[in-house]
């Protein structure tokens, strides 16, 4: 079984399958209409300048979450390996 990390571990061009979609009440109702939901594919756009928002691919359009956002959802890599944070 892969590893499990958060969202917030990925890099530009990396790629991931949701596991787990953390949260209570209106933020993870937020994550799910997004389309980030268990079982869908994400992927890491780019970062912006002073590291935060991220831009992630999630099924066919883009979108920006801060870190703790991002924090909040479990994902298994489907390619490369994940970065490490502090």
């Amino acid at each position: 079984m892969a590893d499990l990390f958060t969202l917030r571990n990925l890099l530009p061009g990396q790629q991931a399958e949701i596991v787990r979609v953390a949260g209570r009440g209106p933020l993870r109702r937020r994550l799910a209409e997004m389309g980030l939901v268990r079982g869908g594919t994400v992927s890491v756009e780019r970062v912006a300048p002073l590291g935060d928002p991220v831009e992630y691919r999630v099924k066919g359009y883009c979108l920006a979450l801060r870190h703790e956002e991002a924090e909040q959802i479990e994902v298994r890599l489907t390619t490369g390996t994940a970065h490490e944070l502090p």
